[in-house]
């Protein structure tokens, strides 16, 4: 049996984009039959069905979902983690102001600056900064805070128990801050970190500096006009005192592929520009040379296999990343930082290496005339980091939404025929 005509569970899952236990129930009613591969007993199912299905969530001409709404006025933004503007550029294009930003990596700050010189970017560690200048003067606070565990003190774990962690930075500038909303972002994994503590922990301490979170969701790039299996995890805090429901962005039906990122067409007026990308060694670009398109390890030769997976081969499972040729008709998966790294191959549909810069942007529906300043490792470091852009600009309607109704119900009450912020200033350091 070639198991590159088979897929695992696991496999078939990720490709559709649905959990196992949906896949077992198609299973039971026949729309997906899996049997079971004689060598390893694994659950697997035929590729060309699995694709076929694929092709029903893909292409669907009629998308009637538009997340778009217009400001009924200006709305600023303070982010915080900022990164290379992934989600800044986002929130931009979907009519937010930025008010500040504030990122500590040198390189990434050179590209918030160059792109965007009006920009406020504050460099620096943010624990140096301090941000009550800006109290009631932006409309949200946003931030992609590294996912750190706590100390635990007691029963319910507050603020001063966060201290150290970059959450608790985060929480404290919310604090200073007191926007009507604020907007955290991580990673998917934050849900089973350390079982469960440390995101249940944010939600206390959100409480606790007077917000409600609203129930958590994990976004899917892939269904926010974004080529790339990325998930986000979204934590929302709304301030008490406003009774006013955060609808998150409504997903779209369409789904992008690679080659909508990387040709023209709907996504892109033209065709990817050329520019320097990373290369494989020689022993992983023979490897990578067997691998078809949307293919991976099991495509190859068992020897091969065997001695490029090493242990890994013996452990079961998946690892769909590992020897990955992603093919034209498929959405990317996850772009890692560094393009070249073994175990997360990404590899080119035809020719045999890493995306390159361009092509990592335009994965992250970064514009085409963002630029990204530092040496190449830090290019693809800041791009593989990045909120991308198209799932910022979704959040950003969200937000706008949620602010026009909050404005508007002021306004009503009031009888005010307009409420604006006063302009914010910049900071000052903290004084050791």
């Amino acid at each position: 049996m070639v198991m590159g005509k088979y897929l695992t569970l696991s496999e078939a899952a990720e490709l559709l984009g649905k959990n196992k236990e949906t896949l077992r129930r198609w299973d039971r009613e026949g729309k997906l039959v899996a049997f079971r591969e004689p060598m390893s007993n694994y659950r697997v199912y035929k590729r060309h069905q699995v694709e076929t299905l694929f092709s029903e969530f893909i292409n669907i001409d009629e998308d009637d979902t538009d997340n778009y709404v217009e400001p009924m006025q200006e709305y600023k933004v303070l982010e915080l983690f900022a990164g290379a503007g992934g989600l800044a550029i986002g929130l931009e294009q979907a009519g937010l102001k930025c008010a500040a930003l504030n990122e500590i990596d040198k390189h990434a700050c050179q590209t918030l600056r160059q792109n965007r010189p009006h920009w406020e970017v504050l460099e620096g560690d943010i624990k140096n900064f301090e941000f009550t200048e800006y109290k009631n003067q932006v409309d949200v606070v946003t931030g992609g805070f590294p996912c750190q565990a706590f100390s635990y003190a007691g029963k319910k774990l507050g603020l001063a128990d966060a201290r150290g962690t970059l959450f608790y930075e985060f929480a404290r500038v919310v604090k200073e801050v007191n926007p009507p909303i604020c907007i955290g972002e991580n990673v998917r994994g934050l849900l089973s970190h350390e079982n469960g503590k440390t995101l249940q922990g944010m939600i206390s301490i959100l409480d606790e500096i007077g917000y409600d979170v609203m129930p958590v969701q994990v976004l899917k790039a892939v269904n926010f006009k974004v080529p790339q299996k990325r998930e986000r995890l979204i934590l929302v805090g709304v301030r008490k005192d406003i009774h006013i429901k955060y609808e998150y962005p409504k997903p779209y039906k369409k789904i992008f592929t690679l080659q909508d990122a990387l040709k023209k067409g709907d996504l892109y007026k033209c065709d990817v520009p050329k520019s320097d990308g990373a290369k494989y060694p020689k022993s992983k670009a023979d490897v990578l040379d067997l691998v078809p398109p949307k293919g991976y390890w099991r495509d190859l030769p068992l020897q091969i296999q065997k001695d490029f997976m090493g242990g890994s081969f013996y452990l079961g499972g998946g690892k769909t990343g590992m020897a990955r040729r992603i093919g034209w008709d498929e959405p990317c998966l996850t772009l890692t930082c560094s393009p070249a790294q073994k175990q997360t191959e990404r590899c080119h549909p035809d020719e045999t290496r890493p995306f390159t810069v361009r092509e990592y942007a335009r994965i992250q529906t970064f514009p085409d005339e963002w630029k990204f300043s530092g040496a190449l490792t830090q290019q693809y470091k800041q791009i593989g980091n990045a909120v991308p852009v198209n799932l910022g600009k979704e959040l950003g309607f969200s937000i706008i939404a949620f602010l026009n109704k909050y404005y508007g119900a002021l306004k009503s009450k009031r009888g005010d025929t307009s409420i604006s912020l006063v302009s914010c200033s910049t900071p000052s350091l903290i004084k050791s």
